[in-house]
């Protein structure tokens, strides 16, 4: 009887935590897990991230990020094909098989600077979460909910985005005890702003990479929300 008091007192306290804490509370406890000494802001660090589809070959992305000098660059390698994109301080560049490319070069093999802007915007941004949810424009929906996904319970930080930012609305699932960050969900929206529920996708991240102090997911599976189906998985890599 003692240890059912004990075990009943521990689950209502982890109930009333949950429903108390804010959203910028939880943000800061996921941050302090996953980058405890600040290390993000001055990031400067490149690693390897497989991508492994269904009936396709793998590709194998060189990732340099050095938020600092305002440098990323990305050298991608599928089949015999290897594509590199960088950005140096808004000046970007570009190269085919070792072959630097002009604009219209670029043009002929469907590069461009927008999609060396994507990269950056994609890499930087998941490999930077949670802590990129500090960043401007970003919403934070003050009311956490808990909710169980696949079995395991979690706290989840609704988020959305300023228009000029992004009009998907996400969904982070931290773990209650460790504040790790587990899971992260996004919806499309239609022209009024509802989330449509049979569209975007979630990704479960697994076991974990220590890179520059700084704990990323090493795994990432992609699913459809609305079927369940397997995208596929990026696999990270340190360098």
């Amino acid at each position: 009887m003692k240890y059912l008091v004990i075990i009943l007192f521990h689950f209502s306290n982890t109930l009333v935590l949950a429903q108390d804490i804010t959203a910028n509370q939880l943000l800061d406890n996921a941050i302090k897990y996953h980058d405890p000494n600040n290390n993000w802001n001055t990031f400067e660090g490149d690693f390897t991230v497989v991508m492994t589809t269904p009936n396709s070959s793998d590709r194998t992305s060189n990732i340099t990020i050095n938020l600092p000098d305002e440098y990323f660059s990305v050298n991608a390698k599928r089949d015999t094909v290897t594509t590199f994109y960088s950005i140096d301080k808004g000046v970007c560049k570009m190269k085919y098989n070792g072959k630097v490319l002009d604009s219209i070069q670029a043009k002929e093999k469907n590069l461009s600077c927008e999609r060396a802007e994507l990269y950056k915007n994609y890499y930087t941004y998941l490999y930077g979460l949670p802590m990129k949810l500090k960043d401007p424009g970003t919403n934070l929906n003050n009311s956490i909910e808990k909710k169980s996904f696949k079995g395991k319970d979690y706290l989840v930080l609704k988020v959305t985005y300023d228009e000029a930012v992004g009009s998907d609305v996400w969904y982070f699932y931290f773990d209650p005890n460790t504040y790790a960050m587990e899971i992260y969900q996004f919806f499309k929206t239609d022209e009024n702003g509802k989330e449509k529920p049979d569209s975007g996708e979630y990704i479960l991240l697994s076991q974990q990479t220590n890179v520059n102090n700084i704990k990323m997911p090493k795994i990432r599976a992609w699913y459809y929300n609305k079927d369940d189906k397997f995208l596929g998985t990026d696999t990270l890599i340190k360098n």
